[in-house]
């Protein structure tokens, strides 16, 4: 477990590098990367070499960079960053509690791989991949896209979110699934025969055990869009389901699939 560790712990702070880089040279105007460029040049053609290759002059910019921007070793990173691990997967560091749904009843192992889809915050997906989860977050907007990554970025999860765009209509999982978090206005576009089919295929992709929560904000029975506990009620027969109150109008549908 401790080799599997340091290879996602490595991988995460080379994405962590080469944003940093990435974001220097996107900051600074193009004279002062010419002016980088320039320092490389000199920099290589003083030391053997075969030949000055264009990959060559890119790793030695963004070295220079690396230096500039006095970024920490792997080693000194990896000791700050195994030190915020524990706060990351506490539920309160991204405002959760303790006894919220989300972290009562999905997995938060190594092993487990989670769908989220049409989410209004990126909190669910980095809070299960702290947690260790695989999680793939689906979204129509490359905003929220480009939202989801930059925190998994930020938090040093990159390695374990994978952010698609897409919908759930034409979306096919690829691996088996563990666990699957949907916003109800993902479904609201569909028609009822639609809801059918993709509720079918996350349930044929959800290994026994695995659960399916829905948020919804409640008037009455009813959720506000198209989807009701009603419907949700009869698309999950046979599966183990709860609504789970939040608050004093917020609830949560809940569905667990038992072995076939």
């Amino acid at each position: 477990m401790a080799q599997r560790l340091t290879r996602s712990l490595k991988h995460e702070y080379e994405l962590f590098v080469e944003q940093e880089i990435e974001n220097y040279k996107e900051s600074v105007p193009r004279s002062v990367l010419l002016g980088i460029g320039d320092e490389a040049v000199t920099s290589l053609s003083a030391a053997p070499q075969f030949a000055l290759t264009e990959l060559l002059l890119c790793e030695e910019v963004d070295r220079l960079i690396f230096r500039r921007l006095r970024l920490p070793s792997y080693d000194t990173w990896r000791r700050r960053r195994v030190k915020l691990i524990d706060e990351l997967r506490r539920p309160e560091h991204w405002g959760l509690r303790s006894d919220d749904v989300l972290v009562r009843a999905l997995p938060t192992s190594t092993d487990g791989r989670v769908l989220v889809a049409g989410a209004a915050d990126e909190v669910s997906a980095l809070y299960l991949a702290a947690n260790g989860c695989d999680v793939t977050t689906l979204t129509a907007e490359s905003g929220a896209l480009e939202r989801v990554m930059q925190a998994a970025i930020g938090a040093g999860l990159a390695g374990r979110v994978h952010a698609q765009i897409g919908d759930l209509a034409s979306w096919t999982p690829e691996v088996p699934l563990n666990a699957v978090i949907v916003n109800p206005s993902v479904l609201d576009g569909l028609s009822a025969s639609e809801r059918t089919r993709v509720i079918q295929v996350l349930q044929s992709a959800t290994m026994d055990g695995g659960i399916h929560l829905v948020q919804t904000i409640v008037s009455s029975n009813k959720a506000i869009g198209a989807v009701s506990l009603e419907e949700l009620r009869s698309r999950y027969r046979g599966w183990t389901v709860s609504v789970e109150r939040s608050d004093g109008r917020s609830k949560t549908f809940l569905a667990r699939k038992g072995a076939a």
